[in-house]
């Protein structure tokens, strides 16, 4: 049986993983109720587990060293009441040589060597060159569909990652080359980091471990 994870544990979670990030982009992540959730972050920053900071005319809530180690405490006792933790360890250890093919495809869609310059920039002006690299990330998505669907039977929070990713892509496909790795939205490269942290946040690891 699935596991639904509270709200208080979803708002919290969401600074976590969008880093720095306001009430409606916290409320957003996952479709939590807006009033109830900017009344849940005032909580956590009473707890001293986040802290407001502002940059440039823009704010946001992020996570400190206690409000990490809180959340890192919510996420294991939620996944050892799922009893899924071997479920969601198999996922990681599939996603691990998943993510060093994201990577060389997002390089790869970044950088277009040339013999006189082998970090050039991809201008997007090479069809062929930019569709290989869709196709290695449709590879990808692909993969990722089953992955998503075993972890999200284990806990809800985490089944919406292959959805998120195929959108990115079907953007990018359609013209927006943006989408594979913007920042300000879910790209592809956004949805896969988010996912990265999301496995390691819920098994306690560190990256690449």
């Amino acid at each position: 049986m699935t596991t639904t994870s509270t709200p208080e544990l979803l708002t919290l979670h969401a600074v976590r993983l969008k880093g720095v990030a306001d009430d409606v982009t916290v409320a957003g992540r996952f479709g939590l109720d807006q009033a109830r959730t900017s009344e849940l972050l005032l909580d956590h920053q009473a707890y001293g587990w986040i802290t407001w900071s502002e940059f440039a005319g823009t704010g946001g809530w992020s996570l400190t060293d206690r409000g990490r180690a809180e959340n890192e405490r919510q996420l294991a006792t939620e996944l050892d009441q799922a009893t899924g933790r071997e479920t969601i360890h198999a996922a990681y250890r599939e996603f691990l040589p998943l993510n060093g093919k994201l990577q060389q495809a997002c390089t790869d869609w970044q950088l277009k060597p040339t013999p006189a310059d082998l970090l050039a920039f991809n201008d997007h002006d090479d069809p062929q060159w930019d569709g290989q690299v869709i196709e290695q990330l449709r590879t990808i998505e692909q993969a990722l569909r089953p992955l998503s669907e075993r972890i999200g039977a284990v806990l809800a929070r985490l089944g919406d990652y292959d959805r998120r990713f195929a959108t990115a892509l079907d953007r990018a496909r359609d013209g927006d080359p943006t989408w594979i790795d913007r920042t300000d939205a879910d790209s592809c490269h956004s949805v896969w980091f988010e996912l990265h942290e999301d496995l390691i946040a819920t098994l306690g690891v560190s990256r690449g471990g």
